[in-house]
């Protein structure tokens, strides 16, 4: 394993700056009251029911993700390095989506291929020419963020379709000021606590134009959803109601809740269900989870979906390696915050070299999501790789191929103790009438020994994150 960066303890080793306050604390902390603390979060998170929802061979079952009580803490003066990037790279994103659905320039001007755009199984022609509230498609993005080599950021990858995880950054937050409230004495940390707060703003800025005072719903696939935690959770503290496609109707263009107290014009969706599922006259027509006719009266623009429908083109790993120039395209700046240096297995040289060099590599489907479909070379076996090799020679357009990162690890209690656990870090940037963020994120940690993988389906755990204030 190649060395990495420690979020905690310099090369010397020596405790970081930003880490000498919690690194005493934690030195005083007899062994039982911490192992007490870390039993009482769990029983806390088990009655709570912050859980997610298990597919595939346990499909049925609940899992609760696993909470790790040694922050992930950030000085400011990175975060703002960090924010900066973000905004930049979210901004271009919803200029890029807004342009490919409207007049196309990045594809005539010849930065973007046509086929990589228009073949995307995440293109939705339905959206051409259609004007959304404010421009602005992406209104939650969460982007995640790692840090390799000698600490520099980068961004691996950007989930602007239905970004989940938002719940597990303010629970783990509640979590650690009710278990630790000394250390948020001692320490200058930013809050996350007021987010429902800016999304509820947020979402309530991109109203359907004429709209002053508009209703805002959260809409859930249902609780065998892996998220639907989240939903109920956020729809709760946004005091906003949680619906599902069968509490929606359309009637003269408008979309209605149903209600006790009967038909209430609901303005803003905020739709944690993809694209294929919301409208079953215009997408999947076998879908009992939308609202039929919700398309056309987005079209007319007397509802917002957020996220936009048609967003996860600009989401979509084969998309991503283009990112950087879009900054350059779109904002006339440099990327602030760096892509991982990727191979595009569409193109015979890029492919030569990923199928030469397979053990070294990290293979990703370009429609892959939650760790599933892809290949860490060092970890893997020679006969994973050999499938994975018939895998990508079958269809090469569909896989990327990124160097395996040596992501920073921060120290992390585990069944021997406090040892280094490899993380990752997922901020939330909503986008209306401004682009907004709480300075934090969830940090994800990848439990098993020498793990590069974080998702939670995968066996991740996570951590709180510490913004720490000037």
């Amino acid at each position: 394993m190649p060395n990495f960066f420690n979020e905690m303890y310099t090369a010397e080793p020596a405790v970081r700056e930003h880490y000498r306050r919690f690194d005493r604390w934690l030195e005083g902390q007899p062994p039982e009251v911490i192992a007490r603390k870390r039993t009482e979060a769990d029983l806390i998170f088990r009655r709570v029911g912050i859980t997610f929802a298990v597919y595939g061979n346990d499909a049925g079952t609940e899992r609760l993700i696993p909470f790790d009580i040694i922050p992930r803490i950030i000085p400011a003066s990175e975060w703002a390095q960090l924010e900066a990037g973000l905004v930049q790279r979210v901004k271009t994103l919803n200029m890029f989506i807004h342009d490919i659905y409207h007049e196309q320039n990045i594809v005539k001007a010849g930065v973007i291929p046509a086929e990589q755009i228009f073949r995307n199984a995440q293109y939705r022609p339905e959206m051409q020419g259609i004007s959304v509230a404010s421009d602005i498609y992406a209104h939650i993005a969460g982007v995640d963020i790692v840090r390799a080599g000698e600490g520099e950021f980068y961004v691996l990858e950007d989930n602007l379709r239905v970004p989940s995880g938002v719940s597990y950054m303010l629970e783990d937050r509640k979590m650690m000021m009710r278990l630790f409230p000394d250390l948020f004495a001692q320490h200058k940390i930013a809050p996350v606590a007021h987010y429902p707060d800016m999304l509820l703003d947020n979402l309530r800025s991109v109203a359907p134009v004429g709209v002053n005072d508009p209703t805002v719903v959260v809409m859930t696939p249902g609780m065998y959803n892996s998220a639907y935690f989240e939903h109920a959770f956020l729809a709760q503290q946004m005091g906003v109601e949680l619906v599902e496609g069968q509490d929606l109707f359309v009637n003269d263009n408008a979309v209605y809740m149903r209600t006790t107290r009967g038909p209430k014009r609901v303005d803003v969706i905020y739709r944690r269900i993809d694209d294929d599922f919301l409208d079953p006259l215009a997408f999947r027509p076998d879908s009992s989870l939308g609202v039929p006719g919700l398309l056309s009266v987005y079209r007319a623009g007397r509802v917002t979906l957020a996220n936009a429908i048609g967003t996860g083109v600009a989401d979509d790993k084969s998309i991503y390696p283009f990112v950087p120039d879009m900054v350059r395209f779109y904002l006339s700046e440099e990327p602030i915050l760096n892509n991982v240096p990727t191979y595009q297995c569409r193109k015979k040289e890029d492919l030569e070299y990923t199928l030469a060099n397979l053990p070294k590599l990290v293979v990703k489907e370009v429609h892959g999501a939650g760790g599933y479909g892809m290949l860490v070379g060092p970890a893997s076996t020679r006969d994973e790789i050999e499938a994975f090799r018939q895998r990508v020679l079958a269809k090469p357009d569909g896989y990327i191929a990124q160097p395996t990162l040596a992501l920073s690890a921060c120290p992390t209690f585990v069944e021997s103790g406090i040892a280094p656990r490899h993380i990752d870090l997922r901020p939330f940037v909503l986008s209306g009438k401004t682009v907004s963020m709480v300075k934090g994120g969830l940090t994800r940690v990848a439990l098993k020994e020498g793990s590069l993988v974080v998702n939670s389906s995968q066996g991740g755990g996570t951590k709180d994150t510490w913004v720490l204030e000037k």
